[in-house]
């Protein structure tokens, strides 16, 4: 019997940065999904989901399995580790239980698709040893190049490596363990569905489009190397809108580093922290459009009850926030509640791993 598990994760800072090819903190948090289970004597996968009433058959007599729908993932894991050249001569029955809130920007099916193929690389007929980055990598490969998906690394790879990491994308991708000294954070579902859609048409293509128009006077222009000091001269052949975008995203960037300077350096203080993420959630609800009413008002109502800041996570537009509340998180979880949204009292975890029985 084998078991494993994955977190979940927040983006503390860089959200909705990382498709710029801009850096990225992110953290995972203590909620997790499972997965345990064995191997069977015939060429049968049987995967139990009572979290959600389901369960999933697969045969793999053949190499690859055919998919069978759009976001056919524990067949694209199976598939993408067939691919790497391991082999399985049995079967296998495993059960999926999570607590992970689902459909509400904390990387569920990341966080899932992590699980599955660091579980099957321990059922091959070869067990493999692979690392929590290159479980990231093929997690990635699974959900978002097997099926010409958009969508970037940062969830496949905050999941798999765990507590804080510094990722980068550009030019090519890296993932840098930082240990900051974190207390509590109130993980908060508004329990609002995802406008997916409507955002990223104002936070992706918007800035994308902007980008290109910015290039086509300084060729290069590159967000990466742009001095904020510098912003003035852009502002000629902008827009007033356009000038407000860029200079959220710039700002969330320099937040970023500042943020990481201070990780680095043991001179983040709790107050700090708060700070910053107030900030950036600013920028991501009055610049990006990102947040709800509903958001607000829990944010409002954490930020009351002692906590000391907070942000909106994931893609937004409905979904999850979440506080950072190091002294009273029992007393800030209550105070979300009340305004309507589903709280969890969360901490920075550990990444993928297999558990002892």
């Amino acid at each position: 019997m084998i078991k494993i598990s994955t977190p979940g994760r927040i983006c503390l800072f860089g959200e909705h940065q990382d498709y710029l090819g801009l850096p990225v903190i992110a953290a995972a948090i203590s909620r997790r999904v499972d997965m345990s289970g064995e191997h069977r004597a015939d060429k049968q996968i049987v995967i139990h989901l009572p979290d959600i009433g389901s369960e999933l058959l697969m045969d793999i007599s053949a190499t690859r399995i055919p998919y069978e729908n759009k976001r056919d993932y524990f067949r694209s894991g199976y598939n993408v580790l067939i691919d790497k050249g391991l082999t399985f001569s049995k079967g296998l029955e495993c059960t999926v239980r999570g607590n992970i809130p689902i459909n509400s920007g904390t990387s569920s099916s990341s966080a899932l698709l992590v699980t599955w193929i660091h579980f099957l690389s321990k059922m091959a007929d070869i067990p493999q040893a692979f690392t929590s980055k290159e479980l990231g990598e093929m997690a990635y490969q699974a959900e978002v190049v097997e099926f010409g998906e958009p969508g970037g690394m940062m969830d496949h790879l905050s999941t798999a490596i765990g507590n804080a990491v510094y990722l980068t994308f550009d030019p090519k991708t890296t993932a840098e363990a930082i240990e900051p000294k974190l207390g509590s954070f109130v993980l908060a579902d508004s329990c609002e569905p995802k406008d997916t859609i409507g955002v990223l048409k104002r936070a992706k293509f918007a800035r994308l489009a902007l980008i290109e128009k910015i290039k086509q006077q300084l060729p290069e222009f590159s967000l990466h190397t742009f001095d904020s000091a510098e912003k003035e001269k852009l502002k000629t052949f902008l827009s007033e809108d356009d000038y407000t975008l860029l200079l959220g995203t710039l700002r969330n960037r320099d937040i970023l580093r500042e943020a990481l300077d201070l990780f680095k350096s043991d001179k983040m203080t709790d107050e700090i922290l708060g700070n910053l993420l107030l900030e950036h959630h600013a920028i991501l609800r009055d610049v990006l459009q990102i947040s709800t009413p509903k958001i607000e008002r829990m944010l409002y109502a954490a930020m009351n009850a002692g906590a000391l800041g907070g942000k909106i996570n994931g893609s937004g537009g409905g979904g999850c926030m979440f506080v950072y509340a190091p002294n009273d998180p029992q007393k800030v979880a209550e105070a979300i509640e009340k305004v309507g949204g589903k709280s969890y009292l969360i901490r920075i975890d550990d990444g993928t791993k297999e558990l002892m029985f």
